[in-house]
């Protein structure tokens, strides 16, 4: 479902796609459509972050921990990523309202 993703959205990957990584990046094959997409190492670092829901806020946080980005960057760019990602049916989206995430593990 390529709903509206916004910082409450809860985002996983989608079933229907196998990854790999290949030296420190992603390559996505969506077994649908028999495309690959490629991610750079932060956007493989997101994808590792989605195998399970997470809301954008929390992988957000979970990426400035990681990385030196001023906020609201980081906030636009992982906004971006997601909203291709679920343009290409690789990741579900959620609304992010209701309880349904599962406490962090600390990933």
């Amino acid at each position: 479902m390529a709903g509206v993703v916004s910082g409450c959205s809860i985002v996983v990957a989608a079933e229907g796609q196998i990854s790999c990584d290949l030296a420190g990046e992603a390559a996505i094959l969506n077994l649908t459509s028999g495309v690959y997409y490629g991610l750079s190492p932060v956007g493989a670092r997101v994808w590792n972050l989605i195998r399970r829901p997470r809301t954008v806020h929390d992988i957000r946080d979970m990426l400035l921990q990681e990385y030196d980005v001023e906020a609201e960057r980081c906030e636009r760019d992982l906004l971006a990523l997601l909203r291709e990602l679920a343009a290409e049916g690789l990741i579900e989206v959620r609304d992010g309202t209701a309880a349904q995430v599962p406490a962090a593990d600390g990933d």
